[in-house]
């Protein structure tokens, strides 16, 4: 699988304004191994992102989580958006510890299934979930999620 990163993050910056408004930085966007697809996506440390401690707020955390979740959909099922559009249905997160400075989201999209086109083909909702991990720079994990992605035919 080739993805274009650049057009994945151009793509979500265009897309989804509040993106822009966290300042959302997209570190990397790859095929991973196994042909499912890893994205990272950063929360630089902003005074206008902390909570009440001084660490990032929950709610940025989850909207990075949620991004980066997306960025790996949209680089797997993005030849598919003729037909679909991909919608955040549900998600589940954990906080785990505090949070300080910058924090990076790492999704990880098990590999792309063909059963997803053959489902849209049907006229089926496909779900997708999606684990994220987010953490620090030095690799200190802060909170976990996974955000379940359905493409909604057009």
């Amino acid at each position: 699988m080739e993805i274009d990163s650049a057009q994945v993050a151009a793509g979500m910056l265009a897309a989804v304004p509040f993106v822009r408004t966290l300042g959302f930085e997209f570190v990397e966007i790859a095929p991973e191994p196994d042909g499912g697809v890893r994205s990272v996506v950063r929360l630089p440390d902003s005074p206008a992102t902390h909570n009440h401690v001084g660490g990032p707020h929950a709610g940025a955390m989850f909207t990075l989580g949620e991004t980066a979740s997306g960025a790996a959909v949209l680089a797997a099922y993005g030849h598919l958006l003729d037909r679909a559009v991909p919608l955040a249905a549900r998600a589940e997160v954990s906080y785990r510890r505090l949070a300080m400075g910058p924090v990076l989201a790492t999704a990880r999209l098990p590999r792309a299934a063909d059963e997803v086109a053959a489902a849209l083909d049907a006229g089926e909702k496909p779900e997708i979930p999606v684990p994220v991990e987010i953490g620090t720079p030095d690799g200190v994990t802060t909170a976990q999620l996974t955000v379940v992605w359905v493409l909604r035919p057009h």
